[in-house]
């Protein structure tokens, strides 16, 4: 049987063609849609990674997933959009959580996994497949 892998898909949180200097209005707006969004993909998605836009370190989480068979939700930070993702992202790992989030951040399951060290780490262990096999992001 021969597994075909589909490749992922970015998205990126609302567009502002036409808009050359946003007021401080609608950037706050954008801010918290983009932060809206982050809790909604995280809980409809079995693997979902949020990083800043152009981020070699997320590039590289993502090919590791990929390269796993699995099909990655990536979230994709703009730099003006940063502080609303951030503090969302906040939010939802916890208050008890002493650092702030650093990207890329990865969630499975619906729950933080961690970030490119945690990926690597249980990649190298071998415990990274059955955590994606117990989300529902693999099915072999």
């Amino acid at each position: 049987m021969q597994s075909q892998t589909i490749p992922y898909g970015t998205w990126i949180p609302g567009t502002r063609a036409g808009h050359a200097t946003p007021s401080s209005r609608d950037a706050s707006r954008e801010q918290h849609l983009a932060a809206a969004s982050v809790q909604k993909m995280v809980s409809e998605n079995a693997v979902t990674v949020v990083g800043r836009r152009g981020c070699c370190m997320c590039h590289v989480v993502k090919r590791l997933l990929l390269g796993h068979g699995v099909n990655p939700t990536v979230f994709e930070v703009d730099e003006e959009d940063e502080i609303g993702v951030v503090v969302e992202l906040r939010r939802l790992i916890g208050a008890d959580q002493e650092d702030w989030p650093q990207f890329p951040v990865v969630f499975v399951g619906g729950k933080l996994f961690g970030g490119l060290e945690r990926v690597m780490a249980t990649h190298i262990t071998g415990e990274l497949v059955p955590v994606l096999k117990q989300a529902g992001a693999l099915w072999l």
